[in-house]
């Protein structure tokens, strides 16, 4: 029986060691390609944020706007970003890099959005009563955003045998929120072409 038991521990132990040993982790650049199901990605993400927000920034309506306004700079909140798509994307990450985008432009002041709003507001509530008089904040001081930028993310798969293509097109707007006019309509596509060997069902 003290045989079999160490056999079997024997066994337990190899499988666990050959278990470890088929893995391999390599740190990589955060900003590096790397594109290993085809689907959207974190580069995806962040280059269209920053192809889409450029754009938006670089048209008629800018110089207009700040003209009218005395060359006072819009103040832009990003409002919902729908995902229309097949697949689960975690569509905060790419509001968090429009908004870097946004703020690292220098051409627009930026407010929270609704949900940051709401935890800022019970901030000051608590405040209200706890904090001291030299450094507790007012309530009523928000900035109001003049512009909001929402969109959509939607995207098609055609596939055939072993051979698959993705498509996403991403479509935003941006709208003033005093006269509800859209200022700009933006769009971006990807198209990507997968065999059916590097896709990782």
């Amino acid at each position: 029986m003290s045989k079999i038991l160490k056999l079997m521990a024997a066994l337990l132990v190899v499988s666990l060691l050959a278990a470890c040993g088929g893995k391999k982790v390599t740190r990589i650049e955060s900003d590096s390609v790397v594109d290993l199901s085809g689907r959207w990605n974190d580069t995806d993400s962040r280059l269209v944020a920053e192809e889409m927000i450029n754009d938006c920034l670089s048209r008629p309506w800018y110089e207009r706007y700040i003209a009218d306004r005395g060359n006072i700079v819009p103040t832009i909140v990003v409002g919902t970003v729908r995902n229309k798509s097949h697949e689960h994307i975690n569509v905060e990450t790419f509001v968090k890099d429009m908004e870097r985008t946004l703020i690292n432009s220098g051409r627009v002041e930026f407010v929270a959005n609704a949900q940051a709003r709401e935890e800022l507001r019970s901030e000051l509530a608590s405040q209200e009563g706890n904090a001291t008089d030299e450094t507790r904040k007012e309530s009523g001081q928000e900035i109001g955003a003049d512009l909001m930028l929402t969109g959509t993310l939607n995207s098609i798969v055609d596939q055939e045998g072993k051979e698959q293509v993705m498509f996403y097109q991403i479509d935003l707007e941006l709208i003033d929120i005093q006269s509800h006019k859209k200022l700009w309509i933006g769009d971006k596509k990807i198209k990507k072409y997968i065999s059916r060997k590097a896709v990782k069902m």
